[in-house]
């Protein structure tokens, strides 16, 4: 970029590297919104006010508005942000930067850089611009935005308006808890929305400074969960979340294709609880949990989820569903699925549960799975009027985490089958040669019943077709 007395500045010397990207395909008209979170340090906001220029610039007859919820932050947080990009820009001598109002004007062209407070929605709905139309919008520190996703689109609604450019930038440090609006969204996928997570680790090293590089080493080696929080951009959570070994991660066909037996489960529902269904697939030796695809429907009988199901699994697979309902059960066996109860009983909610907490990572696809992976990561214990944690795990908003959480014995039933065959091997062969040897119709019995208990508890469908004669 060149300004009037020729200072050649390159955008590599003023946009980080992780952002490359972003920038192109904003250029390439290829996104609309940009959703740019991370941690302390990621360049995300001198990213962002560098391109509400930029684009400007490009746009020659449209304006921008910077928000944040609170006008009186806006001052010293994205109005300074503004004024130095424009002075990293070469580009200080064509702006006229004032505080009353809270503008920048871009000389050549009359442009303006607005920037107001979304405590005040009047004084948005109130602008009047000396020509064109508001093309670029940026929300920073959007995880403070009362109202959240309403908020920002009634802003989106009410400024962008009568022009054929549209771009909108949404920033902020993931908060804590996964349940903030702002957390949540950045998980929803649509075409024309990029959602980029940094952190400083992305950051030219000599941009930060080695005080700052050696602090960031120092909370990582003493304060591992405020490093993640602060630094990596992490959701670490506020104490209360049930899972804290969830990892999202998309996961390509061919990784899914490498996966072996595929678990699947089942949760009941109608209205106003949807019914759910999950594939996964249990890594035993790493003790890591995949979820690669998920089915959420309401007011949708036994029969026609049935043949969602059907075009979700191979023909022999199992699906594992919820026992308290046996008829329905019964309708996807009818239908033609190799379909088992959820063993339940005094205690199996926690200890199903805690099978999941215990594993070193439950990976979920949040693109596949995006029920899922919102499920998991909101999921909280409850508290009391003192902020403690109560003991139990809310029955609500866990549909998905149910139909996984039926899985666990399914999961452990391929060590269970390689314990049937060592144990048929080494202890039954011999014991059962001793017994036909010496006709002895107790150890037979013993024998038989063992084979039977065996059985039932690692195949339960061999065992009903031994039972009853059941072709499944």
């Amino acid at each position: 970029m060149t300004s009037k007395d020729t200072q050649t500045i390159r955008l590599k010397d003023v946009i980080g590297p992780a952002f490359y990207e972003t920038h192109r395909q904003i250029n390439k008209g290829l996104i609309d919104e940009a959703v740019e979170k991370g941690g302390r340090a990621s360049l995300k906001s001198s990213y962002v006010s560098v391109e509400v220029i930029l684009q400007l610039l490009r746009h020659p007859d449209c304006h921008a508005l910077v928000c944040r919820q609170v006008a009186d932050t806006l001052r010293d947080s994205v109005y300074a942000q503004i004024l130095w990009a424009i002075d990293k820009l070469g580009l200080t001598s064509e702006f006229k930067c004032t505080q009353s109002p809270l503008q920048c004007t871009y000389l050549p062209t009359g442009q303006r850089i607005l920037f107001r407070g979304l405590d005040d929605t009047q004084k948005i709905k109130s602008i009047k611009l000396p020509f064109g139309y508001i093309g670029v919008l940026w929300f920073e520190e959007a995880d403070q935005i009362k109202g959240g996703e309403d908020a920002v689109r009634n802003v989106q609604q009410s400024a962008l308006r009568g022009g054929e450019f549209g771009l909108t930038f949404i920033s902020f440090n993931p908060p804590a808890a996964a349940r903030n609006w702002a957390n949540k969204y950045a998980l929803a996928q649509r075409p024309g929305k990029r959602v980029h997570h940094s952190s400083y680790l992305e950051a030219p090293p000599e941009w930060l400074g080695p005080k700052f590089l050696a602090q960031a080493e120092y909370i990582k080696e003493t304060r591992p969960t405020k490093y993640r929080h602060e630094y990596l951009g992490e959701a670490v959570g506020n104490g209360t979340q049930v899972f804290d070994n969830i990892r999202l991660e998309e996961l390509s066909n061919k990784r899914i294709r490498s996966f072996g037996d595929a678990l699947n489960g089942v949760d009941w529902g109608w209205y106003p609880d949807p019914w759910a269904f999950n594939r996964c697939w249990y890594d035993a030796g790493r003790r890591t949990l995949y979820i690669f695809d998920e089915l959420t429907r309401l007011k949708i009988n036994n029969q026609e989820t049935a043949r969602l199901v059907l075009g979700r699994i191979e023909r022999w697979e199992t699906v594992t569903a919820d026992s308290a309902e046996m008829k329905s059960c019964g309708d996807y066996r009818d239908a033609g699925i190799r379909c088992r109860e959820a063993v339940k009983g005094p205690g199996s909610v926690r200890e199903s549960m805690k099978w999941l907490q215990g594993l070193t990572a439950i990976v979920i696809d949040p693109k596949r799975c995006p029920d899922t992976a919102k499920e998991f990561t909101e999921y909280e214990y409850e508290t009391g009027k003192d902020g403690e944690v109560l003991p139990g795990y809310v029955d609500a908003d866990n549909h998905h985490i149910d139909a996984v959480r039926h899985q666990p014995a399914v999961a452990e039933e391929g060590h269970l089958m390689k314990l049937k065959h060592w144990f048929i091997e080494t202890f039954l062969a011999p014991f059962a040669q001793a017994a036909l040897r010496e006709e002895n119709r107790e150890l037979r019995e013993e024998l038989a019943q063992l084979q039977i208990q065996l059985c039932r508890r690692t195949d339960p469908f061999l065992w009903m077709e031994h039972e009853h004669g059941e072709d499944l």
